[in-house]
């Protein structure tokens, strides 16, 4: 099991309320991942937490680190902040293909094997705020450009149903499967994170089953919520079952990538927080691997339900 932490969690974070934890530069984020047992990747977020490619490669080299994606931030910029890719004006979403064009530049030299974007800021507030089928044409239009510029870097979009808009374009795994068929471009998938399937009412393990069976690449961010608010909390920590059909299902179709943490500290120690997380991870997996999936599969195709309750009780709750 790789696991691997985006840059942006290993320093201050902010909410509307407070502010957490203490600045920190690349390099210290990357001393600070070195001390987490278990986790031996980074998704470092362009082009706010990036240094130049060659030194950046050679940060990581030195720690044993490996690059687990490249996150290409589109949301940041104040003329962005009402949206990138579903705009109407071309200026504004060339801008943003253009930092995705740049964040593949940077996968590609720094050799991260893919590029991740969330474009949180599309969506909209107000009903009758825009114009919905010309808002989604914008932004497949600009995923096409983007799609097709280095496509040896293939780029995964990441759903999200609200925040920081009250609707997000892109609000469900279906619909953003939806909608890279619309784009049309094979080297493309979805970053599915499993809070954002919780908060979407969706199953995250029916999400990987949903993109392998559409023939949808992805890529996997762990966290856990309480379906209210994207907490970010420690995986496995609210939803436990869910964590271990989500590894359960991620296992049986054998998931290579790595399993990023998208979540957060907040007041928590940093070390800490973060060694639980790839414990946790690290735990459900192992517990996962000694299951035997095949007679969990037979018995879901043969609808015996309270066989399987059982095994859960005993296998997974041990009770």
């Amino acid at each position: 099991m790789k696991q691997s932490i985006i840059t942006a969690f290993l320093g201050r974070t902010q909410d509307r309320f407070s502010e957490y934890q203490e600045p920190t530069s690349l390099e210290e984020r990357l001393d600070l991942v070195v001390k987490i047992p278990g986790v031996d990747g980074v998704e470092i977020v362009y082009p706010y937490e990036t240094e130049e490619a060659e030194s950046t490669k050679k940060m990581f080299s030195d720690r044993g680190l490996s690059f687990a994606a490249v996150n290409a931030n589109i949301k940041k910029e104040t003329q962005w902040v009402p949206g990138a890719l579903s705009r109407p004006d071309s200026d504004l979403r060339k801008g943003a293909i253009e930092i995705i064009k740049e964040a593949k530049n940077y996968a590609k030299a720094v050799g991260a094997p893919l590029v991740t974007c969330c474009p949180l800021s599309d969506g909209y507030d107000n009903l009758f705020q825009v114009d919905y089928p010309k808002a989604w044409r914008n932004m497949v239009d600009a995923v096409v450009e983007a799609a097709d510029y280095l496509p040896e870097i293939p780029l995964f979009i990441e759903y999200k149903i609200n925040e920081t808009r009250v609707h997000a374009q892109l609000d469900n795994c279906a619909k953003t499967i939806l909608f890279l068929k619309d784009v049309g471009n094979k080297a493309t998938g979805v970053t599915v994170d499993f809070g954002h399937a919780l908060l979407a009412k969706e199953n995250p393990a029916q999400v990987i089953a949903l993109c392998e069976e559409t023939g949808t690449d992805y890529y996997l961010h762990t966290n856990d919520n309480d379906f209210n608010f994207d907490w970010d909390l420690i995986s496995g920590s609210r939803n436990f079952l869910h964590t271990v059909e989500f590894l359960f299902y991620a296992k049986e179709y054998g998931y290579d990538k790595y399993f990023t943490a998208d979540a957060s500290p907040r007041i928590f120690d940093m070390i800490g927080f973060f060694t639980e997380h790839a414990e946790m991870n690290l735990a459900i997996w192992n517990l996962v691997d000694k299951l035997d999936r095949k007679k969990y599969r037979k018995l879901m195709h043969e609808e015996r339900h309270m066989d399987l309750m059982q095994l859960v009780r005993k296998e997974i709750y041990r009770l």
